[in-house]
């Protein structure tokens, strides 16, 4: 079981990309699904997420602009950013938690986002 990243790219400022992340393999497993970011010379940030409740939670820095969508089913989750800046650029992560016995923690490769 492994997470699949795809997007990301090279964008002006003020341009849009969008990430894809889902969970690859066979797993019964349920995970909550987020981005996080790693700027070089910075620590990995949270960005945004879906929660147990379905519901999105976003960083204050990217509320607005962000946006997280579950369009192709559970423990799959989209990232739709608009109106990028070049302070958003980044090494892009998708993390999978689950609470579930024996699931554990999935990181994605990292895909990555510039923008000039």
């Amino acid at each position: 079981v492994q997470l699949v990243e795809s997007g990301g790219g090279s964008v002006q400022a003020g341009g849009s990309l969008r990430l894809s992340c889902r969970v690859s393999g066979a797993s019964s497993c349920w995970y909550a699904m987020s981005w996080f970011r790693q700027a070089p010379g910075k620590e990995r940030e949270f960005t945004s997420g879906i929660d147990g409740y379905s519901r999105p939670n976003y960083a204050e820095f990217v509320k607005g602009r962000f946006s997280v969508s579950q369009d192709n089913g559970e423990n799959t989750l989209d990232l739709q950013m608009n109106a990028l800046q070049p302070e958003d650029t980044a090494i892009y992560f998708c993390k999978a938690e689950s609470p579930m016995y024996g699931c554990g923690t999935l990181w994605g490769q990292g895909t990555q986002v510039t923008v000039s």
